[in-house]
């Protein structure tokens, strides 16, 4: 693991790491997937020099369910035809919400705390200016001044986190369990590609392999 590791404190009161098996309803994983602890941190600083490789996750709360249902669209909008139509002029497929929604479950975590360790990696976009202490610099200074590119979410858009340094946070919980096949991250390319992995807690805390980007 790299010396320069950050520990981030991520909270909130509802969470949703949606399983993809399930097609229709939205079921949450029992804890953070390692994609949703990138995009928190990418929240606070993103760059295309860099991308975030997360370490470990641990479990601060113990795991509690919440039920509810909400209405959701089936379909959306497509944001190319949009921009398309925002830059060149032209005809727009008209969208109305209140006749494409459907009513659908969702099994969520309440009252989420975790301590997110992750450290920046340098991507073929770097410049010859950009490296590592550099962003670290950045990152730690917007942490403690609560800056952030957009408000930092728990899965869902909306449900927000709070995001502080993971200084003074409590133990992980003394909890030891297979999680199961969790979701890794996305590939992104051509065609993206989900990978994923076999998840363990092991006293609080999953242990997240190292991201191969081939």
């Amino acid at each position: 693991m790299p010396d320069s590791t950050f520990r981030v404190r991520v909270r909130g009161e509802i969470a949703c790491f949606t399983r993809p098996e399930f097609s229709t309803e939205r079921v949450s994983y029992e804890l953070m997937t390692p994609s949703s602890a990138r995009g928190v941190l990418e929240a606070i600083l993103w760059k295309p020099a860099i991308r975030w490789e997360i370490h470990s996750i641990a479990l601060l709360n113990p795991v509690r369910w919440i039920e509810f249902r909400r209405n959701e669209v089936n379909s959306r909008v497509s944001t190319r035809d949009a921009a398309s139509a925002a830059l060149h002029g032209g005809t727009f497929r008209e969208f109305y919400a209140d006749e494409d929604r459907a009513q659908r479950n969702t099994l969520a975590l309440r009252d989420v705390d975790y301590l997110v360790e992750a450290s920046i990696r340098m991507t073929t976009r770097a410049g010859a200016e950009d490296n590592p202490s550099k962003f670290h610099d950045i990152f730690t200074r917007r942490l403690l001044r609560g800056q952030q590119h957009f408000q930092p979410y728990l899965g869902c858009r909306e449900f927000p986190a709070w995001v502080e340094p993971g200084e003074g946070a409590p133990n992980p919980r003394d909890e030891t369990r297979i999680l199961g096949l969790m979701l890794h991250d996305i590939a992104f390319g051509p065609k993206n590609e989900g990978r994923f992995f076999e998840a363990r807690l092991e006293h609080g805390v999953m242990r997240v392999p190292e991201w191969k980007a081939s």
